[in-house]
């Protein structure tokens, strides 16, 4: 579960009573989808024929430039997801991150979902005694890589979020 009963009303768009505005909201999109293909390729040394976790990335994409519908997007997350039930380890957290980056389109709050799952990933990649420098080292990586105009918003939601996201963002 990474989603807070208490939802942050700057995660929440303008239409829906919240402050988050579009652009932003397809920044979280976009910054979802680039931590979840980072880790795609522990999915697909497992599966390589399943295309469902690349197909939710491809279109939380999609979604943002006005290709696709939100119900599109946030269905083929859920097909992500679906890819993962079988699993076990990197292959299913990886998985995972896809199906939470598709589903950004509908809940922006997804985004921390695809970061957590996608540092699961590699933390399930490599021997318990990396485990921990190699998640430290893919959060320090996905935090490069956030847009400026979202930064302060997602480093604050990861505090808030942080223990409903198994501790990985500390």
């Amino acid at each position: 579960m990474i989603l807070s009963s208490d939802r942050d009303p700057r995660l929440v768009t303008i239409r829906r009573g919240g402050s988050l505005t579009d652009d932003d909201h397809h920044r979280l999109a976009l910054w979802a989808a680039l931590c979840a293909e980072h880790v795609l390729d522990l999915f697909e040394a497992e599966r390589p024929d399943d295309e469902r976790p690349r197909q939710a990335i491809e279109a939380i994409r999609a979604w943002v430039r006005g290709e696709m519908r939100m119900m599109a997007s946030r269905a083929a997350g859920g097909h992500a997801m679906g890819a993962a039930r079988d699993l076990r380890g990197a292959a299913r957290f990886a998985a995972y991150a896809a199906g939470q980056a598709g589903a950004v389109a509908h809940v922006a709050e997804h985004d921390l979902g695809a970061a957590a799952y996608a540092i699961k990933a590699v933390r399930a990649s490599v021997p318990a005694a990396q485990a921990g420098e190699a998640g430290a080292a893919e959060c320090a990586w996905q935090r490069a890589q956030l847009p400026e105009p979202v930064r302060d918003l997602v480093l604050s939601d990861q505090q808030r979020r942080n223990r409903l996201c198994w501790d990985v963002f500390t």
